[in-house]
């Protein structure tokens, strides 16, 4: 088929832009056949562009030669249409423009198509790895093209509240110096450098604060990060990241910054008002009360404590484990006794142990009278204690824990999400943010017997707690804060340490001698010698932030070209070979267990 030219001829309108006051106005339109409907002397062609489809009408009034170009017309050519709007004989109500069509006196076809691997619809029915094969042709559904607009939008609002509020847009290098910083680095040899590498940036940590020290008190980037990581639904190698430092600041000044965004975000791009200031727990309420660090808090089912009714009662399992130092915690899943049947808790055990229990005790009153599954080994003053600190009552299902602290809050907490959603009580269209704060500074260690950072070196601790540095690491928490989104983790932050003494006191208690700590962040602690700002900071996910605001369940439907989860990128083939020039010029040579043909 010959294609047409353009020949001077304009888009005038969006196809979804198009309403009943439009008619009879003269338009032009561009872009894809999302279908065809011959019916003989009548011909109706659905044109789909990233606002939407408008019918275009082919009929005994079309010229003939329009009209034989548009019997021609398939799936996804593009095409250009203008005309006369007006009023459909037959509405139809599920699009916006259903009560209109374009009446066409001039057709054009700009490119042809075969026939695409799926049906471009929201409801796709092809398989995700087919999709992604041909993005291109995934991301003209109209689903996806919607959350790469939000995407853009929430950037826009982005920029414009931190240039409102004094912040300074600052680019900071891709290729950096190889740090420690929690995970591995993507490396990227150095063809000048023959055995050096630089590293893809985890985040903009230090030069965010070395532009603290350079007197631009108030920064902020768009940021992209890499992380060599283990993908899941919600993590991507790249990534995105809201980056921001604040110089003469203490935590509330970076909260109300933070708070201030987040209402002026959801309020523009979603119209949803988000009241602050926000709630705030510390990471040892969150974790007694959800079992986690970034709990969901759209649901109750709280953690209870019922170590003290457990430790002197009959059932072994529960005493032994209080005397040992361990703890008996419990959920109750309310109105729950209908769906968990005795067959369904046993499918809820053997997740428990899959986390790391023991074994999982319940109790579930579903007929006249509970059921236990410790009863007889409990007096009924014992049992009627735990009744009454459980709230338990006809129709609830209470699972208990008894283990470590650590192991019973870890698996009540994955537990309680479990029954969430089994039950169907997370309720949609709902945003609770939460603070987490006062994060401890070190977490031992039970397979080397050591206390391992939780936060990067240049975490301020609670001043408070710097005496038990040295002597007592569990008793140390940091100036440490995450916000949390519906039980996702979308920021972490901290006031920074920029006294030299107590950064070389932080190094020793990591364990990184003085030269190390030279050799990985001298470039950073020479800079505090020269008057360093009290500052501090965060780093809020773009990703996460509008995966969640757009209802998805996984990164790959708000980012362009995603990665799968063995980090590879199907429609390009990244990563790729590269030939052994290359390779010769970077003076690297390729072992036989990673040479393709041994894999």
């Amino acid at each position: 088929m010959k294609l047409d030219r353009m020949d001077g001829l304009k888009r005038t309108r969006y196809c979804g832009t198009l309403r009943t006051e439009d008619a009879g106005n003269s338009v032009t339109v561009c872009g894809w056949i999302q279908r065809q409907r011959d019916l003989g002397g009548l011909i109706f062609a659905d044109l789909r562009d990233r606002t939407g489809i408008v019918q275009l009408a082919f009929d005994d009034n079309t010229d003939r030669d329009i009209f034989e170009k548009a019997s021609a017309l398939r799936s996804e050519y593009v095409v250009m249409a203008s005309g006369t709007v007006r009023q459909r004989s037959s509405v139809n109500n599920d699009i916006p423009t259903g009560e209109i069509e374009i009446e066409v006196t001039c057709l054009k076809i700009l490119g042809v198509s075969q026939t695409p691997p799926f049906e471009i619809l929201n409801d796709s029915n092809a398989n995700e790895e087919l999709r992604l094969r041909y993005r291109y042709l995934d991301l003209r559904r109209p689903n996806l093209q919607k959350n790469i607009m939000l995407r853009h939008k929430v950037t826009k609002v982005t920029r414009d509240y931190f240039d409102e509020n004094g912040f300074i847009e600052i680019e900071t290098p891709t290729l950096i110096k190889s740090t420690p910083e929690g995970a591995r680095d993507y490396l990227v040899p150095s063809r000048i450098h023959k055995g050096s590498f630089f590293a893809l940036p985890q985040s903009p940590q230090l030069y965010k604060q070395l532009l603290m020290l350079s007197g631009f008190d108030r920064y902020m980037q768009i940021a992209r990060c890499y992380r060599d990581e283990d993908l899941r639904a919600d993590r991507q190698p790249e990534f995105t990241q809201i980056d921001l430092e604040m110089s003469f600041v203490e935590p509330e000044d970076i909260y109300s910054i933070a708070e201030g965004y987040i209402k002026r975000l959801f309020k523009e791009v979603l119209n949803v008002d988000i009241s602050t200031p926000l709630p705030r727990l510390t990471y040892t309420e969150a974790m007694n009360d959800y079992g986690s660090d970034k709990p969901d808090t759209r649901f109750d089912m709280k953690i209870r404590d019922i170590s003290d009714i457990a430790e002197s009662c009959g059932f072994g399992v529960f005493s032994d484990t209080v005397r040992n130092g361990g703890t008996v915690r419990a959920i109750n899943a309310k109105n729950a006794a209908g769906v968990y049947t005795r067959k369904e808790i046993d499918k809820l055990t053997e997740e428990a142990k899959g986390i790391g229990a023991k074994g999982l005790a319940f109790m579930r009153w579903a007929e006249e009278t509970p059921t236990c599954s410790f009863a007889k080994f409990m007096t009924d003053e014992e049992m009627n204690a735990i009744y009454e600190r459980m709230d338990f009552e006809k129709g609830d299902v209470v699972l208990i824990v008894a283990d470590r602290k650590k192991t019973a809050l870890a698996v009540l907490g994955a537990l309680r999400l479990t029954v969430a959603k089994r039950m169907g009580i997370i309720p949609e269209g709902k945003y609770n943010f939460l603070w987490i704060t006062e994060f401890p500074f070190f977490e031992y260690n039970e397979d080397t017997g050591s206390w391992d950072a939780m936060h990067h070196p240049f975490t301020a601790p609670l001043d408070e707690c710097i005496q038990y540095l040295d002597s007592a690491p569990e008793k140390v928490f940091a100036k440490a804060y995450d916000l949390v989104l519906n039980g996702i983790e979308l920021s972490s932050g901290s006031i920074r340490i920029t006294d030299p003494e107590l950064q070389s006191r932080m190094f020793k208690a990591l364990g990184l001698s003085e030269e190390e700590a030279h050799e990985k962040f001298g470039f950073l602690t020479d800079a505090f010698k020269y008057g360093a700002p009290p500052h501090g900071g965060m780093g809020i996910g773009l990703d996460r932030l509008v995966m969640l605001m757009c209802g998805c369940d996984s990164l790959r439907d708000i980012i362009a070209f995603p990665k799968v989860s063995n980090s590879s990128e199907l429609m390009s083939g990244a990563p790729s070979e590269v030939d052994s020039l290359q390779l010769a010029e970077l003076a690297i040579s390729l072992t036989d267990a990673a040479k393709p043909e041994q894999q």
